[in-house]
């Protein structure tokens, strides 16, 4: 139960919101009514898709979970085992009776492939011109931690392709349905998280025992194989058991493989400061510091680049080091044990309202696939070599992101992407290749309208209800939600019948207008608000376990003393001349003028 000046802050904190905004205010007074309306999320907007009846964990020693993270996130609540486990369900932040999945007619009303025509589809390519597209990658890679669904192909959703489209020829565009829970609870729609649900750094090490002795040497070093090219060295059929091939493309691989080759650097600081530990000993530190790094560099950095707002300039940094500041932890450690002075790293774990999980309209929010660019120019860093033009299918997929990446070389490619603007998160920005676009399996669906049935079928409120379920004010009319654009505020009223309660999630999310700064809506930054400090709270491994007992005192200095920057000039110092000065690895990058080279 929240105190009494809790409850009295989310009460000013909501009442400011509505009549002024959080984003119109001074940053410290902005900072403040985060504060309360983020307690107010706390409070009502956490629910438990298990109703306090969780599934069994497997049984480990404590020496396997004590002070290491277990391969599939059981035990990191030592008194609930299976939260946040893989193959768990995803939690919820509307009720759960306002979570119902979608069934015909409705799931096809209106009709997916007509808005991904007509409201998504990419015309003209509109840049996020604050953001490089090495902050897209970097969120592909993020999600594929969080959370993955996985697909049914044995029962199919037929989406009804619409008179006059002529990009399809068959009548139908078929998408596998998300597999339902095995076993449900009556009465509610739930389905499975066959990632962990901890920000553990899965993509890399996996969420079951198979993968993760997968990516490992057979040498006793803990380390993870990495070629003598400097590349991932792991079978393309396993990257199913950390969110599927169908994703794979050269920023992907960029990531995961940057990441598995910090990994090496870490085990090889370690095996120098404890030259008699096992290499699982080594492996399962080095494992735990990269993933808090990983959660650090997107904590600090990467949201701060895509919602540019001061009040959040304050507001992350703070999640981390606190109000009182880097300075003052770097001298003091922690000086309260409130979270806001201090930071979350190091505080008193809490679940608040419900047991942790990821929740399904957490990965809604993140659905922000026009970040992604159709087409991409590779540069060089020497200026030696003429630009490259290629599409993303040239890029996309094991055999071609390799290729590229080998032909154009691995710095080179992390220039070129570091100086190249990703899409805006709007309508009429939805990268065409996803529109056709050939899976794995030989099926080939249409991204975006899929993107559409996924929130319909697995219960997300439609776009009203959603706010009204995150006490936000609903959209009165369309132009409200068509980005500023008369004609699509006609087609959108068009296309959902005049009805504005239909408007999907998505849809709206994308049209409304953006807070100052924001890469994305405000209706997403309050899951977001919520979730981000969440996955930090919740998690003992960034709360009373993130300490120089469990990472090791060479650990801590490796998380306090890294970012981006420091990462990729480590394993390509080529980079050096470009990244000096760089202040935010995600913000674009200079361009190299001859007499820096």
């Amino acid at each position: 139960m929240p105190s009494l000046l809790t409850r009295w802050s989310i009460k000013v904190s909501e009442a400011v919101d509505r009549r002024i905004g959080w984003d119109k205010l001074p940053p410290w007074l902005g900072l403040g009514a985060l504060i309360g309306i983020r307690d107010a999320l706390r409070e009502h907007n956490l629910y438990d898709s298990y109703q306090g009846k969780p599934p069994a964990a497997p049984d480990h020693k404590p020496a396997e979970y004590l002070t290491v993270r277990t391969v599939d996130g059981s035990y990191n609540d030592l008194a609930a085992p299976s939260m946040g486990m893989a193959n768990t369900r995803f939690g919820r932040n509307v009720p759960l009776d306002k979570g119902h999945a979608e069934t015909m007619p409705r799931l096809m009303d209106p009709n997916p492939r007509v808005i991904s025509n007509e409201l998504l589809r990419r015309h003209e390519f509109k840049p996020a011109e604050t953001l490089n597209v090495l902050a897209a990658a970097w969120l592909q890679f993020e999600t594929r931690d969080w959370f993955s669904h996985d697909t049914d192909p044995k029962k199919m959703i037929e989406i009804p392709v619409p008179e006059g489209d002529t990009e399809w020829s068959g009548d139908t565009i078929n998408i596998p349905s998300t597999p339902a829970d095995p076993d449900p609870t009556p009465g509610h729609t739930t389905f499975i998280n066959t990632e962990t649900h901890w920000w553990d750094a899965s993509q890399i090490y996996g969420s079951n025992p198979e993968f993760q002795a997968a990516i490992r040497t057979d040498r006793n070093d803990g380390k993870v194989r990495i070629d003598a090219d400097g590349f991932i060295e792991l079978d393309p059929k396993l990257l199913g058991a950390s969110g599927g091939a169908d994703g794979w493309w050269l920023g992907l691989e960029l990531m995961g493989t940057i990441f598995l080759r910090e990994h090496n650097a870490i085990c090889d600081r370690l095996k120098a400061a404890y030259p008699t530990w096992t290499g699982d000993q080594i492996f399962n530190k080095a494992r735990m510091i990269n993933a808090a790094l990983i959660a650090k560099i997107h904590t600090i950095e990467w949201t701060p680049a895509i919602l540019g707002h001061p009040t959040l300039q304050i507001g992350m940094r703070a999640n981390w080091f606190g109000l009182a500041g880097e300075r003052v932890k770097e001298l003091f450690g922690r000086v309260s044990s409130s979270e806001a002075v201090s930071g979350v790293l190091g505080s008193a774990t809490d679940h608040h309202s419900a047991p942790y999980s990821i929740t399904e309209d957490f990965v809604t929010v993140y659905r922000m696939h026009p970040l992604v660019p159709d087409d991409y120019e590779f540069l060089s860093l020497s200026g030696a070599a003429e630009p490259q033009q290629l599409s993303f299918d040239s890029i996309r997929g094991g055999a071609n992101s390799r290729g590229v990446l080998k032909s154009v070389g691995v710095a080179n490619c992390l220039y070129s992407l570091g100086v190249a603007h990703p899409g805006a998160v709007s309508l009429h920005n939805s990268p065409n290749f996803m529109r056709r676009f050939d899976r794995t399996d030989n099926l080939v669906i249409d991204l975006i309208s899929t993107d559409l049935i996924r929130s319909r079928e697995r219960g997300v409120p439609r776009y009203n209800e959603f706010r009204r379920q995150l006490r936000l004010k609903p959209a009165t009319s369309f132009e409200e939600i068509s980005g500023g654009c008369l004609e699509t505020a006609v087609k959108m009223r068009e296309i959902y019948g005049g009805d504005i309660e239909k408007v999907d999630a998505m849809v709206g999310m994308f049209g409304e207008k953006l807070p100052k700064g924001f890469g994305f809506s405000d209706t997403a930054f309050r899951i977001f608000v919520l979730m981000a400090t969440r996955r930090l709270k919740s998690d003992r491994f960034f709360t009373v376990d993130f300490t120089p007992r469990v990472y090791t005192p060479e650990g801590m200095a490796w998380i306090d003393e890294n970012d981006m920057c420091s990462v990729l000039i480590r394993h390509y110092p080529e980079l050096e001349p470009v990244l000096r000065g760089q202040k935010n690895a995600f913000a674009p990058w200079a361009r190299l003028s001859k007499a820096k080279r």
